[in-house]
């Protein structure tokens, strides 16, 4: 079974979030919400408390199939200042597995080196944080293991694009269809 760890920090962008584990959940990927910053009780950009299930530190984070950061501020400020989460990202993109952003956070795989010769999106004025990738203003893009998106409004298409990308083309028509998703 696919492994997804969604990183979470005060300041997160909770529906970014909350939105892709849902889908990923709907089929049936394990994905787990992982605590940055000691809690487990992490608190939103926009002041939504959610219980992780596990804290970072506690966490082997090598074993995930995608390592997916949500948006927000100050949440996507406070994932790239985690060294144990930028140490996880590095060795992650050396495997070769998966890597996944949304919003802002595209920035923190931009700030670490990750993009460069890719293509990748992001939330709107943070285009020169993606260091050496081409922008495109696609609402979600895959480009080799990384898979960007530009906000908000494109964490379904995030979520479905992950299923996809984890358990076929069929599955994410079908969760699409069960959310009556139409877009």
């Amino acid at each position: 079974m696919a492994l997804v760890y969604a990183f979470l920090t005060e300041g997160s962008e909770e529906v970014e979030c909350l939105a892709v584990v849902d889908v990923l959940r709907r089929a049936g990927i394990d994905t787990r919400l992982i605590a940055v910053g000691g809690d487990l009780k992490v608190r939103s950009s926009h002041n939504v408390d959610i219980s992780c299930d596990a804290r970072i530190e506690d966490t082997d984070l090598s074993a995930a199939d995608i390592l997916f950061l949500p948006g927000g501020m100050p949440g996507t400020l406070n994932l790239g200042k985690d060294g144990l989460l930028c140490d996880a990202l590095l060795k992650q993109n050396s495997a070769g597995k998966r890597i996944a952003a949304i919003c802002a956070a595209p920035s923190v795989l931009g700030e670490l080196g990750l993009l460069k010769g890719k293509t990748a999106t992001c939330f709107p004025g943070f285009e020169d944080k993606l260091e050496g990738a081409a922008y495109t203003h696609e609402g979600v893009v895959t480009d080799g293991n990384i898979t960007t998106a530009r906000g908000l409004g494109y964490a379904l298409d995030l979520g479905l694009e992950m299923i996809r990308l984890l358990s076929g083309a069929e599955e994410a028509k079908k969760i699409k269809a069960s959310i009556q998703y139409d877009k």
